[in-house]
């Protein structure tokens, strides 16, 4: 069964009270945000609309209060089927004064005019024009938020993992309908467009991130878009998949090999199963990331890839990454992905991924997990 759309009011009363708590130990008098996954964080705004980058949207964060919405007016309908009760609107695009001044207003009598913050680390960004930006903080100096997006959004509630692992569910039944889709002589982008119905047929909302490669033994790059290259007796297709159900991501891949697969090529891919096992199994309260991309390493090597896995959740890539300079402490509700490769020749490449999520008692897959022999596809 499908888990309810939406969360209740007090999931998003439960974040508020959580981010209230952690702007009065820091001083801060209000919270300023910009981005599509921090304003759904605490609304549940949830559009495609943001695709158009023609309108900045903002949510102010008070120490006290409810959350205010200062939009432009086309999506005030939508916020008002929301928890959130206190919309200010402008008429968007305005070519002289794009929401600025009502922003302004609104910060002033939210915060006093005083410890205004927003998120500013790794992995974040303002998403208003630079001028604006230029005029907002001249007058209203604006700090950082010491990380209190972050830490609020790295901790998944129940309600959370629940469709995150739903989506890991659709993408894991499209995925067993590939051999369906992808024989030897199907050209590459035919799979890739083929592949994405497969997953709105299983499910999906949509399909915002589809990656993958197809060569002989293995491939050069896992990010390149689809060529028109038939797939051809050898070689191993791979698909990685960030499908959105209910604006929660999976991000997993699977390998296929056309006709059976060389020993080395066997041999590679179980390797990165035996990887990825090393680090869930490490997976667990008071370890950390990296302690998770050591195990990884252990098996593997090391590869250029920069990470061997990421948080995951309202978005396709979220902090934290494996990597060993991030000794980020694992703690339940963290949902990750583990994302081993490894060089099976000069040039080419294996990788594999899963996701999990962090318990009280250790990991759980919320992919199905994939076994160490390849699947193999009809030439």
């Amino acid at each position: 069964m499908n888990p309810p759309r939406g969360f209740p009011e007090e999931e998003y009363r439960t974040r508020l009270a959580r981010a209230q708590t952690m702007m009065a130990a820091a001083d801060l008098s209000a919270l300023l945000l910009t981005t599509e996954p921090e304003i759904r964080y605490f609304t549940g705004f949830l559009t495609r609309f943001w695709e158009s980058p023609t309108r900045p949207w903002f949510l102010i964060i008070p120490a006290t209060g409810m959350p205010i919405a200062v939009i432009p007016s086309i999506g005030e309908a939508l916020m008002a089927r929301t928890w959130i009760t206190d919309i200010r609107t402008w008429r968007a695009p305005d070519l002289d004064d794009d929401g600025i001044t009502l922003l302004s207003d609104t910060l002033r009598q939210a915060a006093a005019g005083c410890r205004i913050c927003a998120p500013s680390g790794m992995e974040t960004h303002i998403r208003m024009p630079l001028a604006d930006w230029q005029t907002l903080t001249r007058t209203l100096p604006i700090t950082d938020d010491a990380d209190i997006t972050r830490r609020l959004r790295l901790l998944k509630s129940e309600a959370e993992i629940a469709k995150i692992r739903h989506a890991c569910t659709i993408a894991t039944r499209a995925f067993a309908r590939v051999p369906e889709i992808a024989t030897s002589g199907t050209p590459l982008s035919q799979v890739f467009r083929r592949f994405q119905m497969l997953c709105l047929e299983e499910g999906a909302d949509w399909v915002p991130y589809l990656a993958g490669a197809a060569a002989k033994g293995g491939y050069a790059d896992v990010i390149s878009p689809a060529t028109e290259t038939p797939l051809a007796p050898g070689d191993v297709l791979m698909l990685d998949t960030g499908l959105v159900w209910d604006g929660y991501f999976c991000d997993f891949d699977r390998n296929y090999t056309v006709g059976p697969a060389s020993q080395e090529t066997q041999s590679a891919h179980a390797r990165l199963i035996e990887a990825t096992e090393a680090a869930f199994v490490l997976a667990k309260p008071g370890n950390t990331t990296a302690d998770l991309a050591d195990a990884i390493a252990k098996v593997t090597g090391t590869t250029d890839a920069g990470r061997v896995g990421h948080g995951l959740g309202m978005q396709l890539t979220e902090w934290p990454s494996l990597v060993p300079a991030d000794k980020t402490i694992l703690a339940p509700g963290m949902v990750l992905t583990l994302e081993p490769g490894i060089e099976v020749a000069p040039g080419k490449t294996l990788v594999h991924e899963e996701n999990i999520v962090i318990l009280e008692t250790g990991a759980e897959y919320l992919s199905t997990p994939a076994k160490a022999a390849l699947v193999e596809l009809r030439t």
